[in-house]
């Protein structure tokens, strides 16, 4: 694959998770070029694909700037985004124990937010056979995870320290979707 920007991004624009990773790029003003690939195509699992990520999932980040360095998962590479490029501070936390808050804070939303969501939309739409319990089950579990966020964005207008960062920004396209 030749590099005509700085970046190649794999990704499903009918999936939020790439949509984390291109939320966090455009706000860094970083050059880009994207491949939408079609899970239900098979698309994710081209070579052109695979070679930079064997797990076929996506996004998958190819940074050219960096020898091709390839990154997968959205949290990751998101983290790896703003480590090495944020350098003005624009969406990352600035002290230690504000990265390990941001980072729960992913870890959550990779953990939590993101599965449950999938599952929910999974038995309510795609399910071959209608489950209840399961519905019911991650219908809460959304519910839970709201009721986490809305406890904390209560009481302070972001989940680390005084200003939006990465972890705020790993919760949106769940919610927008």
């Amino acid at each position: 694959m030749s590099a005509n920007t700085d970046f190649t991004l794999f990704l499903s624009s009918h999936r939020p998770n790439g949509w984390k990773v291109v939320i966090v790029m455009d706000e860094l003003e970083l050059d880009y070029r994207s491949f939408d690939l079609d899970y239900r195509k098979g698309e994710h699992l081209i070579p052109e694909h695979l070679k930079y990520n064997s797990n076929g999932r996506m996004p998958t980040l190819v940074d050219h700037r960096n020898g091709d360095f390839a990154v997968w998962e959205s949290n990751a590479i998101i983290t790896y985004l703003v480590e090495k490029y944020d350098i003005k501070g624009k969406v990352l936390a600035k002290t230690f124990e504000g990265k390990m808050h941001q980072l729960q804070w992913l870890f959550f939303q990779a953990s939590g937010q993101g599965p449950y969501y999938g599952q929910a939309e999974h038995f309510l739409l795609y399910h071959p056979e209608h489950v209840p319990s399961a519905v019911e089950r991650y219908q809460k579990e959304v519910l839970r995870v709201l009721g986490v966020l809305d406890g904390v964005l209560s009481q302070r207008e972001w989940l680390v320290a005084d200003r939006c960062t990465i972890a705020d920004l790993s919760f949106v396209p769940c919610v927008a979707f």
